[in-house]
């Protein structure tokens, strides 16, 4: 078949395995294009390590640092004439290329919440790997269904307190409009905590440390994204804000766990980039496309490969870590200089459907989109008549 992009709002049904093995190559690419790592880990686990800063952990940790990895993802194979997910080709692109390599690399699918994956796992290490230096935990699902009470959480993006009138992108019609958002009621804030606070990344780290598997000086990390005060009602003062307030405790909790082997947990807060996920939440494409384009024009852009290969050579294991009063690990700074976010907040009192290209990165919000499926990727032969279920990657 011919596969092409089918888009349904802030979803792509459809995934191109040639495409997506071309952006795993071209993240390897860029992190083996850099000085390695010397003092990184060795033996890294990665929750959610189909895509986005999940992928780009694996592959630098892989190829930046000389890693063993194991993933855990829950992606979708192939099946008659319908594609695998995305992130299901990124896995098996990274596979190959790693052991092209001689890296071990071995990926686990299912439920990561569960307690059946989290026994695979310590199986896993237990069997290849005797104990890990570093677990990335990444995870990005819309629901949880929780191990103890067997209770389905669905988590909500929603303001608190009061509705929240403000401007949003149509990103396939590029249109520029505005939104009002009802507020979370009780029930929905305590499920959108169950889903994406830190419960769960506790959990991993209790049942990897009673099993024996947290090396001496283990380090772990949560990712998170707070953003700047254009989006700080729908990702602060909001759900996903108590959610990642349950991170921060969480982190406070896990590193008085980890007093044994000498270990830390910490909170780790990104830079805006485009992936499926971010691109469902009102507000942050229109963001998105207006900051892509001034850190652009200042030359301070980085896309996931990037942002992570700075973070794992800098702050994780370099000397110039930046650290909030909380105690999380900001690597934000670029995205929240003045000198950016004048700039931005200047387009966006201004910005509408007629000056959006002259303001905005809407083409570059789009190609970056596409990649995530492997679509708009350089030197990839999109005519070609493929075979889905094929492993020829």
């Amino acid at each position: 078949m011919i596969i092409k992009p089918r888009i349904r709002g802030f979803i792509c049904t459809t995934a191109h395995p040639l495409g997506c093995a071309a952006n795993v190559d071209a993240q390897i690419g860029y992190v083996t294009g850099q000085v390695g790592i010397a003092d990184g880990p060795k033996r890294v686990l990665v929750l959610g390590a189909s895509g986005g800063y999940g992928l780009a952990s694996r592959i630098v940790a892989a190829f930046g640092c000389g890693a063993s990895t194991l993933g855990v993802s829950f992606e979708r194979p192939p099946r008659d004439s319908r594609t695998a997910t995305a992130g299901w080709y990124n896995n098996h692109a990274f596979q190959a290329r790693a052991t092209a390599q001689g890296l071990y690399a071995k990926t686990l699918d299912g439920d990561a919440f569960s307690d059946e994956l989290k026994q695979q796992v310590i199986d896993a290490i237990a069997a290849d790997l005797g104990q890990i230096d570093l677990l990335v935990y990444s995870l990005a699902s819309p629901v949880r269904q929780h191990p103890r009470t067997g209770e389905l959480h669905r988590s909500v993006i929603k303001p608190l307190g009061e509705t929240f009138h403000v401007k949003t992108l149509n990103v396939d019609k590029g249109i520029v409009h505005e939104v009002d958002l009802e507020p979370a009621d009780k029930a929905e804030t305590e499920a959108t905590v169950a889903v994406m606070g830190g419960e769960d990344w506790e959990y991993w780290i209790n049942a990897l440390a009673e099993a024996g598997s947290l090396a001496n000086g283990f380090r772990t990390v949560s990712y998170t994204y707070i953003g700047s005060e254009l989006t700080w009602p729908i990702y602060w003062h909001a759900t996903l804000g108590k959610a990642k307030e349950d991170l921060d405790r969480a982190a406070a909790a896990i590193s008085a766990r980890l007093g044994d082997v000498d270990g830390t947990a910490q909170v780790t807060v990104l830079k805006a980039v485009v992936t499926q996920a971010s691109s469902a939440i009102p507000v942050v494409p229109l963001y998105n496309t207006l900051l892509f384009a001034v850190m652009k024009d200042q030359g301070s852009h980085e896309g996931c490969i990037e942002h992570v290969y700075r973070l794992f050579v800098s702050g994780l294991y370099g000397a110039s870590s930046e650290i909030d009063d909380v105690g999380r690990l900001r690597l934000d700074g670029w995205e929240l200089a003045s000198v950016v976010q004048d700039e931005v907040l200047r387009r966006w009192s201004v910005v509408c459907t007629e000056n959006l290209e002259e303001l905005g990165d809407l083409e570059g919000f789009r190609a970056d989109f596409l990649r995530l499926f492997g679509f708009g990727m350089e030197g990839v032969d999109y005519t070609a008549d493929l075979d889905p279920m094929s492993s020829e990657l």
